[in-house]
């Protein structure tokens, strides 16, 4: 199945439907607004707002231990994956380490979810990273977090955005990732680096001429596309991103690979601006870096692992996909996160 970059790597692969046919399964599917998992009795959840340096308004949901007494906890905040909301798998990930003992906080990305911006369903390597940072000056404040244990875990495309966030940010003291994609190598070469220059050349084309489009209406245009209607000979991955955003067990209303799509302009910032240059600067401060034995993203991780100074971690977890570590409890390593960040925020 051939697709260009822009409606394949940056859609997670979405398969063309009509608008029509979408909205109609999406009114199957969304019957109320609500949370992917449930929240643990151990653990109180309450939702957040904070700034970001360019002034947007993010959204988060704060996980407290009910016991966690008096003394400051450390924290970890949580975003991911691409495309995603903090009612999936970030508040997954957030509601797990609380009952472990962490303060954590699940966020929407810029212009994603609840959070602030506009236009909607966009992304950019700088303000995203820029989002993991924002995070921490929140979590910094908190009477009961003790700013000098904060770390941060970024899933899926966010897994990228947060090593590039750590590396310049010294206050994060420890960075997780899970299933990680990095979305500006991807974007701009492709998948396993196939793309070439021709290829390339041919999108920021076809960009541009959108960009006209879109500055004539006023608005940017946005694909009808979704992981709706997958057919049988779609890859197996996009079965799977299918099996999780379109069905009771990862929808959400206002998730954009649930309910919509990227513009389709999203693509050209990543294209044109790597992330991870410095990821060797992160160390001395520890990496820990989850793929999936089976996923398809799995060399992203790789490569990332192998471009990191010491003190590093890859963790391979046996059978997995890449979408089993959205949400599959006993697959995820959790009890190596809990120790992971046990040992390194103190």
């Amino acid at each position: 199945m051939k697709k260009t970059i822009i409606t394949a790597m940056l859609s997670l692969f979405m398969l063309g439907v009509s608008a029509q046919n979408q909205k109609k399964e999406m009114k199957q599917l969304d019957t109320t607004d609500h949370y992917t998992f449930q929240l643990s009795d151990k653990v109180t959840r309450q939702k957040v707002t904070f700034k970001n340096r360019f002034g947007i308004t993010l959204t988060g949901d704060l996980y407290v231990p009910k016991n966690g007494g008096t003394a400051s906890l450390a924290a970890v905040a949580i975003s991911g994956p691409y495309g995603a909301v903090k009612e999936q798998s970030s508040g997954l990930y957030a509601n797990q380490l609380a009952q472990r003992g962490f303060i954590t906080l699940a966020f929407d990305p810029s212009y994603t979810g609840e959070s602030g911006g506009e236009p909607r369903n966009i992304s950019s390597p700088d303000i995203n990273t820029e989002d993991f940072s924002a995070a921490v000056d929140f979590l910094g404040l908190q009477k009961n977090i003790d700013r000098n244990k904060i770390g941060i875990i970024g899933i899926c495309g966010f897994g990228g955005y947060a090593l590039n966030a750590a590396a310049p940010d010294k206050r994060i003291k420890a960075v997780a990732t899970a299933t990680m994609y990095d979305i500006s190598r991807g974007t701009a070469n492709g998948y396993y680096d196939k793309k070439t220059l021709e290829e390339r050349t041919k999108e920021y084309i076809q960009i541009g001429e959108q960009r006209w489009k879109d500055a004539e209406k006023g608005t940017p245009a946005y694909g009808a596309t979704g992981l709706a209607n997958v057919p049988e000979n779609a890859p197996q991955f996009v079965k799977e991103y299918a099996a999780y955003y379109r069905t009771n067990r990862g929808f959400h209303p206002r998730s954009l690979n649930s309910n919509a799509s990227w513009s389709l302009t999203n693509a050209v910032t990543n294209m044109n601006a790597p992330i991870l240059h410095y990821i060797k600067e992160i160390s001395p401060r520890p990496v820990l870096i989850i793929a999936g034995e089976k996923a398809h993203s799995r060399y992203f991780s790789e490569t990332a692992y192998e471009a990191a100074a010491e003190p590093k971690e890859l963790v391979v977890v046996p059978n997995a996909v890449h979408t089993d570590l959205y949400d599959q409890i006993d697959k995820i390593p959790f009890d190596k996160l809990e120790t992971f960040f046990k040992e390194n925020l103190k």
